[in-house]
């Protein structure tokens, strides 16, 4: 019998989400519990690891083989690369990377949190707040994920010890102040048995909180819990101009994605960094019209008057006109193996914009694990920095603090194109 046509959907939205935290803290293994008990996992994956499991030697399913998906991983029994897993419950969808412990690997974990709008820490029962969750915890609140939910992981090997969770949280909550993090939640779990993960068990009574899947499922999602200005940066200038159709034929359209706000047809717009102002005249997806574009649609619009538009060039609302800059300081993170000159010119890529740039200076690197500020002169891989860039053009950028999209930018390399650095700027 089906369900009556009258009834809403719920749509909780979509979640990205972040996990990290020490090495063997068990994130893979977490990732693997929530799919599991989601039941998310394909027939033939769970054949696949089940076999690798008992070839092993183990007595039960090693749910971490779900996202240690490289060779390296499984046989080192660590992770290496960032994985991302896809699941959906009745109520919402979600994205979720598994970010790899070792500072070796921060470059990693910075790509991967750069997305996600929650981030479990997860934290071994037995050993408490070490160096990595500090370093972890940094680099979340570095990259702007606005909610932190600590995981007391392992809490099986502590007999499920309320005092154990109770002096974990403590010593995170002395270490949170001091980075100024203010949105963070604490749960006791045991991804290897599954408690309190989806399902609540019977051996943490003394936790009357929610399960991580509850937490889960109402945490807000990205653009919903503060107004935004819209942006609308411009991939693709399209002008089909078919002759055999005269609706085409003096057709302009600019395609692209609308990164924050939203957009209705009439609404007063500016075009950057040229300054020229117009109305919508029209919203178009698929073919389809719309009244409206909000965040994360790729739309096209179309305007009422004929402007110099092209790739590179931003569309806001006239009322949320922001700065075009040619200087921006920013913290940044260097991903290449080759290090950080001074002397060279990279080029930034900062939404559909491209502009040659210059080191001015670089005011510290940041140790992370101990957040000390140190003097250098050139940056090598897994560095983050504070530095100021000079532009040959502007760019039209926000503080990042305020806008993660036009917040941020990469430094590509122009002899090779590879992407060798990614900035925050604000």
């Amino acid at each position: 019998m089906s369900a009556p046509e009258n009834l809403p959907e719920i749509d909780n939205g979509l979640l990205r989400f972040l996990t990290c935290g020490s090495v063997d803290d068990g994130k893979s293994t977490l990732i693997g519990r929530l799919l599991f008990d989601t039941k998310t996992i394909l027939a033939d994956t769970m054949n696949a690891i089940e076999k690798t499991s008992a070839k092993r030697g183990m007595s039960a399913v090693d749910l971490s083989l779900l996202t240690d998906g490289l060779q390296a991983e499984r046989e080192q029994g660590i992770t290496i690369d960032v994985a991302y897993r896809y699941f959906s419950t009745g109520t919402r969808k979600y994205i979720i990377a598994d970010a790899p412990g070792h500072e070796q690997y921060t470059r990693n974990m910075v790509t991967a949190a750069s997305t996600a709008n929650l981030a479990i820490i997860l934290i071994d029962a037995r050993k408490g707040v070490l160096t990595q969750t500090r370093r972890h915890s940094y680099l979340a609140s570095l990259v702007g994920i606005p909610h932190l939910l600590v995981a007391v992981n392992k809490m099986d090997l502590v007999d499920y010890d309320q005092t154990a969770f109770e002096r974990i949280k403590a010593d995170y909550l002395a270490f949170a102040a001091q980075l100024g993090i203010k949105d963070v939640r604490f749960i006791p779990i045991s991804a290897l048995a599954g408690d309190m993960i989806v399902d609540r068990g019977d051996r943490l009574s003394w936790y009357d909180g929610p399960t991580l899947l509850e937490i889960l499922e109402a945490a807000p999602a990205a653009h919903t819990e503060q107004a935004e200005d819209f942006r609308f940066p411009v991939q693709y200038v399209c002008r089909p101009q078919d002759s055999a159709n005269p609706e085409l034929h003096d057709y302009r359209g600019f395609m692209g994605r609308v990164e924050s706000g939203e957009i209705a047809v009439g609404d007063a717009v500016t075009v950057l960094p040229s300054g020229a102002s117009s109305k919508v005249k029209a919203i178009e997806i698929g073919g389809q019209q719309l009244q409206r574009a909000i965040h994360e649609q790729s739309v096209t619009l179309l305007l009422e008057d004929e402007i110099d538009i092209s790739r590179g060039d931003m569309i806001v609302k006239a009322a949320e006109v922001p700065e075009a800059v040619k200087q921006i300081d920013a913290t940044v993170c260097w991903l290449s193996e080759t290090p950080m000159s001074p002397a060279r010119t990279y080029l930034v890529r900062h939404t559909t914009r491209e502009a040659k740039a210059k080191i001015a200076k670089i005011d510290y690197r940041l140790d992370v694990n101990t957040l000390e500020q140190q003097t250098v002169t050139s940056l090598a891989m897994n560095d983050i920095a504070r530095l100021t860039l000079k532009l040959a053009q502007p760019i039209v950028a926000d503080a990042y603090a305020r806008n993660r999209a036009t917040g941020a930018f990469i430094i590509i390399d122009e002899s090779t194109n590879n992407t060798v650095g990614a900035g925050m700027i604000g």
